[in-house]
């Protein structure tokens, strides 16, 4: 039997049509080719793909925000974008007054709600005038506007579900408000409509009949009772006595309160860092640090913290596939709430829930290799108890007789947290830990500077290894 191929290739001989092949043969063989040439060049084109995508994932920086509820993680976000995103934060600020006014209302709302119940917690009765009353009525508008304000943000009205606590533990006032969420996307769509001038064509608005401009008409025309309740000794008096739990920022908002309800407000940088806004999903933003002469992309994950019973297992499992790949994590643990327990679980102090967040992911195999990053945070407000007289042993027992001041407070949860991360990680590496305040922009920008430059060496240093 005799073949004719070509003997200069040594593959020849494989792939030579048989001597006797009829037609319908050589159209099969062909098509089979044919086939196999399609697939080879399927595999080539995913090895391509792939390729290209590892190079682009070596050029990008995948940072996590971690942290309970409250924490600082989107304030921490709203730094790095401020700073490395100047251009798309300006165009976004003045989104944020309605966020603003909601949180000026909501704290005004909650006074309102104390007034109600004079009795305060120490079993006193506070003693209020016909004049707090007709503030009450005065300001009742505000109700109305604090529900519209949410519609118009898109606000999941789902109240937080708080486990009752046992007599034996010792709690602050809960918020008299409850907590609402807002979907990210929905947010953003808000957002747009706003800086496009559109907002009329957002479907709060169509279909609600939500008016920003009768909201912000309604604010100021109360302006002037809200500052003076705000003022009002008794007032001041009533918060401080029953440790009423108004937002960390209500302070900030109330007393510029005059300068938020004016008509023609528009939000500052500082009044933005401060807002509020809790989302149901896992926030991403990009931002691009310049490394090298060559712009690197920064992939950046806020993601909720929530400890309610739903959120356990729905919201936290969620961080799980963020893991993957992860440069750096972000961790914000706020040391000022030492005192204080959580608010879907009053069973919880928030400072053991941040260790115990801490404990799982220093000890998570799939973070292993990943940088990691914590900021003690709420410094400004620890020093504040600190200087009321509150004592850090008698809610940390752990911590003893050391000094009742600030700076040993830090220095002692400092090592606290840097222990658990050397005992618990799968191998050894460092921790990089700052004191911050994240609503000091200045200070923050100096630390997020830090950060960058700890990250970049860290790369450096595992490129080099490999």
């Amino acid at each position: 039997m005799v073949f004719n191929y070509d003997t200069s290739d040594p593959l020849a001989v494989i792939t030579a049509a048989p001597p006797s092949e009829t037609p319908e043969e050589k159209a099969a063989r062909e098509e089979r080719e044919a086939e196999s040439r399609r697939i080879s060049n399927q595999i080539d084109e995913e090895l391509r793909l792939h390729k290209a995508d590892l190079k682009k994932h070596e050029q990008m920086v995948k940072i996590l925000l971690l942290g309970q509820s409250e924490s600082g993680k989107s304030t921490t976000l709203k730094n790095f974008r401020m700073q490395y995103a100047a251009e798309k934060w300006a165009q976004e600020r003045t989104s944020w007054r309605t966020v603003i006014q909601l949180n000026l209302v909501r704290s005004i709302n909650a006074i309102l709600d104390a007034i109600k119940h004079p009795d305060a917690d120490d079993g006193s009765r506070i003693s209020f005038t016909e004049r707090h009353q007709l503030l009450a009525i005065r300001l009742s508008p505000l109700r109305r506007v604090e529900e519209d304000l949410k519609r118009l943000l898109g606000a999941a009205a789902n109240p937080v579900e708080v486990m009752e606590p046992s007599s034996s533990i010792r709690t602050v006032s809960p918020r008299p408000s409850a907590e609402f969420y807002v979907r990210s996307w929905e947010w953003r769509r808000f957002v747009q409509a706003s800086q496009n001038g559109n907002e009329s064509e957002h479907p709060r608005t169509r279909h609600e009949g939500t008016n920003s401009t009768d909201i912000s008409e309604i604010i100021a025309r109360c302006s002037e009772d809200i500052r003076e309740l705000w003022e009002d000794d008794v007032i001041q008096d009533m918060v401080k006595r029953r440790a009423l739990r108004l937002e960390d920022s209500a302070t900030f908002f109330l007393n510029a309160s005059e300068r938020i309800a004016a008509r023609d407000y528009q939000p500052q940088d500082d009044d933005v860092l401060r807002a509020r806004l809790r989302t149901l999903d896992i926030q991403e933003y990009d931002i691009y640090v310049e490394e090298s002469e060559s712009m690197l992309t920064w992939k950046l994950y806020d993601v909720g913290g929530s400890r309610t019973q739903a959120s356990i297992l729905a919201h936290r499992h969620a961080w799980l596939p963020y893991f993957e790949q992860v440069t750096a994590i972000i961790f914000l643990a706020p040391i000022s709430c030492f005192d204080e327990r959580l608010a879907e679980d009053p069973r919880v102090n928030r400072l053991e829930d941040s260790f115990i967040l801490w404990k799982a992911i220093c000890s998570s195999k799939l973070l292993k290799s990943t940088t990691l990053i914590m900021f003690l945070n709420k410094i400004d407000l620890l020093a504040k108890k600190i200087a009321d007289g509150v004592m850090v042993r008698q809610f940390l027992p752990s911590y003893a007789d050391r000094p009742n001041e600030t700076r040993a407070v830090v220095k002692y949860l400092r090592a606290k947290f840097n222990d658990t991360a050397r005992n618990y990680s799968p191998e050894p590496r460092a921790c990089h830990i700052y004191a911050t305040t994240v609503v000091d922009t200045r200070d923050t920008a100096r630390i997020l500077d830090s950060v960058r430059d700890g990250i970049m060496r860290e790369q450096l240093k595992k490129a080099t290894l490999v």
